[in-house]
């Protein structure tokens, strides 16, 4: 009884086929992106707007934040040079002094 049904399955198997590829209905990913879109809050713009303020917001945080690194870094070096400037002329003037 049981290879009757095996032997059957087997058969039908053999005389299916290749079936064509799944592909995805007409329209389905309209319907999908249609879903999507009526999910979102109903504000979306003062959302977007909001979005688009915070993005700017934070790059011009980034950016000055950056600036001042690199000025405060830059101011750093100068006052390095001058302090060995400074110390030269200073040690300089001292050993004249002590003449």
């Amino acid at each position: 009884m049981k290879n009757d049904k095996i032997n059957r399955l087997l058969r039908s198997a053999a005389l299916a086929g290749e079936e064509a590829p799944a592909a995805m209905p007409f329209g389905f990913d309209t319907r999908v992106v249609a879903l999507w879109r009526a999910t979102l809050p109903a504000g979306n713009g003062v959302l977007q707007l909001l979005r688009r303020v915070a993005m700017l917001s934070a790059a011009v945080i980034v950016v000055s934040t950056i600036a001042a690194v690199r000025q405060a870094n830059q101011s750093r070096e100068i006052r390095e040079s001058l302090t060995n400037e400074f110390a030269i002329t200073d040690s300089v003037i001292q050993d004249e002094f002590s003449r």
